[in-house]
């Protein structure tokens, strides 16, 4: 497998690389060259936590979130449904052995910890408990940490670690992500001894996430199943959708090619292309969206401060975050033809390695906007007209429709 990915390799002798990584530590950390290099992966971590000051010999203190931010956190991930799936899959062979699964969310925050006894306690001695934050700038390069910054499966086994107190151990990490939209749900680890790494945990947690990752978008199409079966008694003959709580349409009558919308919230318009705003209306399951009256949609980005707004029957404003700014003004500028999650990446960052990235911000800013932002390939659609603002206030251009900006 992937030398990116795993830290070892069927045969290895495990304590004399451990103490060869141990030697490539020092070195590093001296300011000298090591004899063999760390691994790429390795590499990139080690320079970001060093330039964010973490101390080798003395890492931050671990300081948890209480119990109750735990719960919540808890219920607001997503994780939360498929997590007898992921213990069906990795905690009883965690137990065997002697590691702990670990359950993430995507600030790196520890939801869930469960396996073996005796490493549970070897962990709380390192603060690796519920509610402690485990990314790169709060504890240094771990594989929780390492898998959110390079947005990638990682194993990290021993001195790999930055911080040393961590050199005991061996942890694999694998994303979680969305299926509907790529989005970030969490981090799903498996963590131990370092003597008890095994090149095969990468596959297993991996082949682990793919299985949660399938349910989560079984139970989205059976949820939005519920709901289309529902959609015939409630959305009659006028222009209408209904959706589920995130804005995802399970049916719709009067207009087409609508697959998602802004997540509905009780007195709070949603603007749909092709009917304007409508007022969500609860039903079992979801939400019923009725137009006021049929009108045309104005998109205004402004940059300072940055955020969007809204304008058709009603008027309504959405903050928005200096990177959604940034995607937004790129697509509303490319055209009718729109543009890909890779082109973005490379527009934005310089390189196409942030495609999971560019996509997990798109899917949050189709939460706020919904329908008027189009996927595959992005592009504002069709009825809606833009305007840009400078900072000042001055507009770029005249306001167009579909989005295009000389």
């Amino acid at each position: 497998m992937d030398d990116e990915v795993c830290a070892v390799r069927p045969g290895t002798d495990v304590a004399g690389h451990a103490r060869l990584l141990a030697g490539i530590h020092d070195a590093v950390l001296a300011g000298r060259a090591p004899r063999t290099a760390p691994r790429r992966l390795v590499e990139r971590s080690w320079r970001r936590v060093a330039a964010q000051g973490v101390d080798p010999d003395r890492p931050p203190a671990p300081d948890p979130v209480g119990a109750a931010e735990v719960e919540r956190r808890r219920t607001g991930c997503r994780l939360g449904e498929v997590l007898p799936e992921l213990r069906g899959a990795l905690t009883s062979v965690a137990e065997d052995a002697h590691h702990l699964m670990v359950v993430a969310d995507a600030d790196g925050v520890v939801l869930w910890r469960e396996g073996a006894r005796g490493v549970r306690h070897r962990a709380d001695s390192l603060g690796f408990t519920e509610g402690a934050t485990w990314s790169e700038p709060a504890i240094g390069s771990n594989a929780i940490g390492t898998a959110l910054a390079e947005a990638a499966p990682v194993q990290m086994f021993a001195a790999e670690h930055f911080v040393r107190s961590h050199h005991s151990w061996a942890c694999t990490a694998y994303p979680v992500h969305d299926p509907r939209t790529g989005e970030l749900l969490g981090i799903v680890d498996v963590s131990g001894p370092a003597e008890t790494v095994h090149p095969m945990t990468v596959a297993l947690v991996g082949t682990s996430v793919r299985l949660a990752e399938a349910v989560l978008r079984h139970r989205h199409e059976a949820r939005l199943e519920g709901l289309r079966q529902l959609s015939g008694h409630v959305l009659g003959g006028g222009p209408g959708l209904v959706v589920d709580d995130h804005g995802w349409v399970a049916a719709q009558s009067g207009v087409f090619g609508i697959d998602r919308v802004a997540a509905p919230r009780h007195g709070v318009p949603v603007a749909v292309r092709g009917i304007g705003a409508c007022e969500p209306e609860p039903v079992p399951g979801g939400w019923l969206l009725r137009p006021s009256r049929r009108e045309t949609l104005r998109l205004t980005l402004e940059l300072d401060p940055p955020r969007a707004i809204v304008e058709g029957s009603a008027r309504w404003t959405h903050p928005l975050g200096r990177r959604q700014t940034d995607l937004l003004r790129l697509i509303a500028t490319a055209g009718p033809a729109g543009v890909s999650a890779a082109q973005l990446s490379e527009t934005l960052y310089g390189d196409r390695t942030h495609v999971v990235t560019v996509r997990a911000e798109l899917s949050r800013l189709r939460k706020l906007i919904g329908g008027l932002l189009l996927a595959r390939p992005y592009r504002i659609a069709p009825g809606v007209e833009v305007v840009l603002m400078q900072p000042q206030g001055n507009p770029y251009a005249d306001p167009v429709r579909r989005g295009w900006l000389p």
